[in-house]
């Protein structure tokens, strides 16, 4: 257990709290008044500071613009009806950061130390979470190499950030989606279980394409014969297809969510058999067509519960059952809003409370 952090808060002079539209909340674009920031330098974590939300003087030749040393996490913060804060399961986004820095050669950071400047920051600030439904304070810790070399090497420098800003729902409306069959985002051996950010920036032509189609996400497939589905571009997927819920095993290719992991011990415990595979387009699509595929969902932070309405492939759209009607994907749904809002108790330890 790390000792209590000693960080240096520096306030800003005036909130931008009365200047912000809490009925117009897109996610990712309005930004709380306060910032976490700590040094990497000659091998410890140093410098632990929350200051004003705002620019960052950097060096122009830092290897994470030129090499991509850089990856995030997601996270929420919620109001719970007793006006207490709650961060929702922050020890697993914890472990995974480590595993992102991990994979890209860069330090990991000390969990205790990460779920700590997140509550200091959330605490600070927790004035910017809307005490409304659908409604959370978005949380995003991020590392990147800071050392001012053009040269293909691991940094010996590195800034960890926090930021948030308060979010309304990431979807409004069930996805139409298109499973993408020529473009890939990771590859057995690559890093797509990591948050890097070039996952994300090797994403967007794909999907603007799709977009373009009048597609909400795209269905990334495995990059060697395109036959498997992997994830959405913004969360996890998964299938209730013939009773069974089923969803593609994690892997080098395919992000392990926290969301994901919760979803699952909540079918389990409720007793739905539980599949974790690689699951085929062509059972997905024969299920669509049969009727056994009864629900069909995103799963993630930023997404939540994210319903599937139409799938399409090849040409062919494929439409799900009413949303509306789904008796699964709602119940998960009611149940994670009743425990990270704190209508019901939280059995599972999974509030972590500020």
């Amino acid at each position: 257990m790390t000792e209590t952090l000693d960080i240096t808060i520096t306030k800003v002079a005036k909130s931008r709290l009365a200047e912000t539209d809490f009925n117009n909340l897109p996610f990712g674009r309005t930004f709380s008044d306060h910032m976490f920031v700590a040094d990497y330098a000659d091998g410890e974590w140093k410098n632990f500071q929350i200051v004003p939300y705002g620019e960052i003087g950097l060096s122009p030749a830092i290897s994470a613009l030129h090499y991509g040393q850089s990856f995030f996490e997601g996270l929420k913060a919620y109001k719970h009806v007793d006006g207490k804060v709650s961060v929702f399961r922050p020890y697993m986004n914890a472990a995974r950061f480590n595993k992102s820095a991990e994979r890209l050669c860069m330090p990991e950071l000390p969990e205790d130390i990460f779920v700590q400047s997140i509550a200091a920051l959330v605490d600070l600030d927790k004035d910017w979470i809307p005490a409304k439904p659908n409604h959370s304070l978005y949380i995003r810790p991020f590392m990147f190499a800071i050392d001012p070399y053009l040269g293909v090497a691991p940094s010996k420098t590195y800034k960890y950030m926090v930021i948030c800003g308060p979010t309304g729902p990431y979807f409004s409306k069930p996805l139409r989606v298109k499973i993408e069959t020529h473009y890939s985002r990771a590859v057995e051996g690559g890093f797509g279980y990591a948050k890097a950010a070039g996952n994300y920036g090797g994403a967007m032509l794909p999907l603007k394409k799709a977009v373009e189609e009048g597609y909400d996400q795209l269905i990334w497939t495995d990059g060697k014969e395109h036959a498997y589905m992997e994830e959405l571009g913004a969360a996890n997927v998964m299938f209730l297809l013939d009773g069974k819920l089923i969803t593609p095993s994690t892997r080098d290719t395919i992000l392990k969510g926290v969301t994901r992991d919760t979803v699952l011990t909540l079918a389990r415990e409720w007793g739905y058999t539980v599949e974790e595979r690689r699951v085929s387009i062509a059972e997905v699509l024969e299920g669509a067509k049969n009727g056994k595929l009864t629900d069909a969902f995103g799963a993630g932070t930023a997404a939540t519960i994210a319903p599937i309405g139409e799938i399409e492939h090849g040409g062919n759209l494929y439409t799900l059952p009413d949303p509306s009607q789904r008796e699964f994907s709602k119940k998960v749904l009611k149940t994670l809003d009743e425990i990270r809002y704190g209508v019901t108790a939280d059995p599972y330890g999974w509030n972590y409370m500020v």
